[in-house]
């Protein structure tokens, strides 16, 4: 039986459109999943959408199960969430986690999925890829017990990184960001904030995911001697100086990338990516996590959400999508 479904196309840089598309045949792996939530990625998806993606990272940045390419046409996205309405017995009617763009329906193999705890709302399970990409950072940046740490830029994954880093036992832990609005983000997480000029140096350790130049050098000011800064800005084809004289030598600190499309070497040999999407997933029982849920539309309104949200007209953390029964 042939069934359809209808997704979000980037037709051109700047232009998104929904198109009828036809699901393939379910194969005897494969599940039928129904959409009921997606998430945007606002700072990736933005990227996207603008056609800001460079010709070396084509095939890097790759969404699993993107159609067309970069530029466009494109069908973009990884933050969705369903309930298995056909399939092996065990998910059947299950609400799950999918990387998968945004999509009324969708058949892919069952072990692309991964079910959501009873425990946590199917609202808030689309921040599982963001609280997944803060588990990443944090087994690259390995905070240890009393360490003093800075978050420099508080969108949703800096956000997150502050939560789960204010876990760990005697740390001190601060939300840093130049927009003072997102200190009642922090208050709702129950993080310290603080705007750049005002925020605690001397830090051992500095999660930069602000995506700005000025946000990469404060959080080098921000280190104590022989500190490091995580580098978590994803900054596409943009070119960023970053001051590497003055006293960068002389204190001896480090700048070390983490990226959520390859698991952390601290973890590589014991975990793989469906464990730490599961992990994610657990984390996510905390209702504080909501407060990074700032937006919502419909899906047939997603055209003219992310194209306000590329050009800076819509601000705030992530925007949920939300989808009418098929």
């Amino acid at each position: 039986m042939e069934r359809a479904a209808r997704a979000f196309w980037l037709a051109t840089p700047g232009h998104g459109e929904i198109r009828d598309v036809t699901l393939p045949p379910l194969g005897a792996g494969d599940v039928l999943v129904r959409a009921l939530w997606s998430g945007i990625s606002r700072g990736t998806e933005s990227l996207v959408f603008r056609g800001g993606v460079p010709v070396s990272q084509h095939t890097v940045m790759r969404a699993p199960f993107q159609d067309g390419d970069f530029p466009a046409p494109v069908k973009y996205g990884y933050l969705g969430v369903g309930t298995v309405e056909e399939g092996p017995a065990d998910l059947l009617g299950r609400t799950v986690f999918c990387l998968h763009p945004h999509q009324t329906r969708y058949v892919v193999p069952a072990d692309a999925v991964t079910p959501v705890p009873d425990t946590v709302p199917a609202a808030r399970a689309i921040l599982a890829g963001t609280v997944e990409t803060a588990v990443n950072a944090l087994w690259d940046a390995a905070p240890l017990v009393g360490d003093r740490i800075a978050v420099v830029g508080a969108g949703m994954v800096g956000s997150s990184v502050a939560v789960l880093a204010g876990r760990f036992p005697g740390v001190r832990v601060q939300l840093v960001d130049a927009d003072p609005a997102r200190a009642t983000v922090a208050a709702a997480l129950g993080v310290d904030f603080a705007l750049p000029g005002d925020a605690l140096g001397d830090c051992d350790l500095v999660v930069h995911a602000s995506a700005t130049e000025a946000g990469l050098t404060r959080s080098l000011e921000l280190l104590a001697p022989e500190g490091t800064v995580i580098e978590m800005s994803w900054y596409g084809d943009r070119k960023v100086s970053l001051p590497l004289g003055e006293a960068f030598h002389s204190r001896r600190l480090v700048v070390r990338a983490s990226q959520v499309g390859a698991l952390s070497p601290a973890r590589r040999s014991r975990r793989t990516f469906g464990h730490r999407l599961a992990l994610a997933l657990d984390l996510l029982t905390d209702p504080a996590f909501d407060a990074l849920i700032t937006g919502e539309c419909a899906f047939e309104d997603l055209p003219g959400t992310l194209a306000a949200i590329a050009a800076g007209n819509l601000p705030g953390l992530c925007h949920r999508v939300r989808y009418e029964r098929a």
